[in-house]
C-alpha cells in the first residue's frame, strides 16, 4: 500500500512539471556569447529626432556595445566617458509579443544616484495610437536616488499625467543578489510580484474601455538602463561609473 501511494504522489509531481514546462510559452536565457536579435532589437542614440530624451529628458546614448552576454547572463553596462553617458535599450516588438500570460526575469539592480533600469512592455499598437493609448506594464522600475524601493506601474490614456496606477514597494537589500520580477496578467487584472510575493494587483472598478483598459491586446517586452531623466535624476553621480544591470532570464508562460 505504501509503495502504490508513492508511486501516485511521484506521478502526481512529474504531472504538475510537465504541465510547468508546457506553459512555458517562450524563454531568453542568454546563452552563447552575444545577444540573439531573432529575439531582440537594438534602440539606439539618444531618442530624436522623434522621441528626444526618450520621452522623459534622459541623458544617456544608447549603443550596441553596452553589453555582454557571458555565462547565460546579460549584462547591460552604463558607462561615463568624456562627460558622455552611454548603456543599452532592447525590444522584442514585431519578434515576440503576448496577450495574457506571467513573464517574469531574475536580475540583478546597479545602484547610484541617477541610475533607471527597468523591466516592462509596451502595446504592440503603440506606432498606431501612440503612447499612453498603448498601455504600459512596468513590471520593474529602480532609481538609484532612493535605495530599497521598487516601483511597479501601469500607464494608460486614464491616466496620463498622474500615473495613479502604481505602486512603491520598501524592500530591504533588494539591491544586494538576483530578485525575480514577474506580472501575472489576465483578462480582468494586472498582478505585480516580488520574489513570489504580491505587492500590487489592478483591477479596474469601471467599464474597461482603451482608455482604463489598453491591456487587451498583444504586447513587447523591454529591458533597458537608464540615466538620469525626470524620473531617474535629475542629479546623477559621477563616481558610481561603471554600473552593471545583470537579467539571468526572461520567461512567459501561459495562463
Amino acid at each position: 500500500m505504501y509503495r502504490i501511494a508513492s508511486v501516485i504522489i511521484l506521478f502526481s509531481i512529474l504531472v504538475s512539471c510537465n504541465n510547468d514546462i508546457t506553459n512555458l510559452i517562450w524563454e531568453e536565457n542568454f546563452d552563447g556569447n552575444s545577444l540573439n536579435e531573432n529575439n531582440w532589437n537594438f534602440e539606439l542614440g539618444n531618442g530624436c529626432p522623434n522621441l528626444c530624451g526618450w520621452g522623459n529628458n534622459e541623458m544617456q546614448l544608447y549603443t550596441k556595445n553596452n553589453h555582454e552576454v557571458k555565462d547565460g547572463l546579460l549584462t547591460i553596462k552604463a558607462k561615463l566617458k568624456d562627460s558622455v553617458y552611454t548603456s543599452t535599450r532592447i525590444t522584442t516588438k514585431n519578434k515576440f509579443e503576448f496577450k495574457y500570460g506571467k513573464i517574469e526575469a531574475r536580475a540583478k539592480l546597479p545602484v547610484g544616484k541617477g541610475l533607471w533600469p527597468a523591466f516592462w512592455m509596451l502595446g504592440s499598437n503603440i506606432d498606431k495610437v501612440g503612447w499612453p493609448k498603448c498601455g504600459e506594464i512596468d513590471i520593474l522600475e529602480y532609481v538609484g536616488k532612493e535605495p530599497g524601493m521598487v516601483f511597479t506601474s501601469l500607464h494608460t490614456q486614464d491616466s496620463h499625467g498622474d500615473t495613479i496606477n502604481t505602486k512603491k514597494s520598501k524592500i530591504e537589500s533588494i539591491e544586494e543578489g538576483f530578485h525575480v520580477y514577474a506580472v501575472n496578467w489576465t483578462e480582468d487584472k494586472i498582478e505585480f510580484f516580488i520574489d513570489n510575493q504580491l505587492f500590487y494587483t489592478f483591477i479596474p472598478k469601471s467599464v474597461k474601455d482603451d482608455n482604463i483598459w489598453p491591456f487587451n491586446q498583444r504586447f513587447y517586452v523591454i529591458v533597458n538602463l537608464a540615466i538620469g531623466g525626470n524620473y531617474g535624476g535629475p542629479e546623477v553621480d559621477n563616481t558610481i561609473f561603471p554600473q552593471e544591470f545583470i537579467i539571468d532570464y526572461i520567461k512567459v508562460y501561459s495562463n
